[in-house]
């Protein structure tokens, strides 16, 4: 049987959720029935082209800026012919709309995943989506948020309803096989607490992002200092790096509490800080279906969050933690305190949160559904 050749389109690799998928996703296809390449246009440090390769994508790099990508187009297209691919899968606004230029030219079928609502675009990539987005054969969302968000925003209907192009809600998935809690008495678990400076029964809240405006840690600090003031012995992780960092961590070291503050910057590994992780504090004004949240929760962590995009439709109000509106962040706080303070409740949302993960949002029935989609347009 002739494999299906799949081609990932996306702007650049960075470790932000969608670039992250790509490689989780492909550990877990049917590599039998499906070949996997990935073209990306944006180099840049703290890169996961050796995560892709090790889970069998072939890697390319077209070198370009952003509206650099429009003159990629017939590069782009000469290569796609060139491999005989039969699906691109796109994901992202520049990458989405690059493919749909493609696809007049080339004999491809376009497969397009959007990870975020339509309305959190700046105005080039919005129009730029909006006015190419009959172009292609299947688009997939990430949460209903996000299907609803292009229903809302579709002036002339690009679902093409009685047409071919289908539109598909995939939730994004976790391998719960990898991200397990590591056992507290585990040497590097212990190791890592020590080089922290971590007392060893200190409850922890953590984040796990890339530092761009819409995560707005700036409030994640100011509510890991009301925590603070009710909950002394609290200690807070963050993961990750990006462009607020020196602003985050200048507004930490301001604050005079930067003992309880912990920046372990990228980790390309993260399954032992998520381990160390008592709660995942989430302050985002919008996002599409965060994977960092559901590592955490396959991790046994419970999450206190604004009710940001898809975490509304994973997290059930105090079963697997506890949700706010988003104009509402300092309430955030005060669940984070109720649950420092009761411990059983606490241990009782941990396992709930991975049961949780395990039964609805595991990585193998998202590439069950996503190998659906691309048989489906492929036929």
């Amino acid at each position: 049987m002739k494999k299906i050749k799949i081609l990932h389109l996306i702007k650049s690799l960075g470790r932000g959720g969608a670039e992250k998928l790509i490689p989780q996703t492909a550990q877990v296809h049917d590599q039998q029935r499906f070949e996997f390449h990935c073209l990306y246009f944006f180099h840049q440090e703290n890169n996961i082209v050796d995560e892709l390769e090790a889970a069998g994508i072939q890697v390319h790099l077209f070198p370009s800026s952003n509206f650099g990508l429009f003159f990629q187009v017939k590069k782009v297209q000469q290569y796609v012919d060139q491999e005989e691919f039969d699906i691109i899968h796109a994901h992202l606004p520049w990458a989405g709309i690059l493919s749909r230029l493609i696809r007049p030219k080339a004999k491809v079928r376009i497969v397009y995943t959007e990870h975020n609502t339509w309305d959190r675009y700046n105005k080039f990539s919005y129009w730029g989506n909006r006015l190419s987005f009959k172009h292609q054969d299947a688009v997939i969302a990430v949460s209903n948020e996000v299907a609803l968000s292009m229903r809302l925003n579709s002036i002339w209907d690009p679902y093409q309803r009685g047409g071919r192009m289908k539109l598909r809600v995939i939730q994004n998935g976790v391998n719960t096989d990898l991200f397990q809690r590591i056992d507290p008495s585990d040497q590097e678990i212990q190791g890592i607490r020590e080089q922290l400076n971590i007392p060893s029964e200190a409850p922890v809240i953590g984040k796990v992002a890339v530092f761009r405006s819409q995560k707005r840690l700036w409030l994640w600090v100011e509510i890991a200092l009301k925590i603070l003031e009710s909950c002394p012995e609290t200690h807070f992780i963050l993961v990750g790096d990006g462009e607020w960092r020196a602003r985050i961590l200048k507004q930490i070291q301001a604050s005079g509490k930067s003992g309880h503050f912990h920046w372990v910057g990228v980790q390309k590994n993260v399954v032992p800080y998520l381990s160390l992780m008592d709660i995942y504090l989430s302050s985002s004004e919008f996002e599409g279906l965060p994977i960092a949240m559901l590592e955490a929760m396959s991790c046994e962590v419970a999450v206190v969050a604004t009710r940001a995009g898809g975490i509304g439709e994973v997290i059930s109000h105090g079963k697997e933690g506890y949700l706010t509106a988003i104009e509402n962040w300092a309430e955030l706080a005060n669940h984070a305190i109720h649950l420092i303070q009761n411990p059983k409740k606490l241990s009782e949302m941990k396992k709930l949160a991975r049961k949780r993960v395990i039964e609805e949002f595991s990585m193998h029935k998202m590439v069950r559904e996503l190998e659906a989609v691309y048989r489906e347009v492929k036929a």
